[in-house]
């Protein structure tokens, strides 16, 4: 069945559930910044998206074996990757969280759920446009 929607507003609300992921890790990374022995963790999903959104403008997933069908992709199947800071600063008497580095990081993602909100609210307001002009 097609959808209402176009196939970007899939992709901006995955894109937004991301993002939400990662400043929900730098909210936990700065509420433990006092805390002995806490490693830093970061959300990585860019580079998996950008390859499904290529493997969508091709309209197919790569094939091993000419026998496969090709399959339609599936927004709902990328996942953010959560990895712990591997090398922790051995400065003594500090902890892995940077203050400033975590801020920025806080700040970039917010900007980047913002601009995202605008994307979809845009698109709701070209529907509506339709809708109304569409009913005269």
């Amino acid at each position: 069945m097609k959808s209402l929607f176009s196939s970007h507003f899939n992709w901006v609300e995955k894109a937004m559930d991301l993002h939400l992921v990662r400043q929900n890790i730098v909210a936990s990374n700065l509420a433990n910044i006092n805390t002995p022995g806490y490693k830093a963790k970061k959300v990585e999903f860019e580079e998996e998206l950008q390859a499904m959104l290529k493997a969508e403008e091709n309209k197919s997933i790569t094939r091993t074996n000419p026998k496969h069908l090709p399959v339609a992709f599936d927004p709902n199947k990328v996942s953010p990757t959560l990895l712990k800071s591997l090398e922790p600063r051995v400065v003594q008497g500090e902890d892995s969280v940077d203050l400033d580095k975590e801020m920025a990081l806080m700040a970039k993602n917010a900007m980047i759920y913002d601009t995202l909100a605008q994307v979809m609210k845009k698109g709701f307001e070209g529907m509506k446009s339709v809708i109304t002009e569409g009913s005269k």
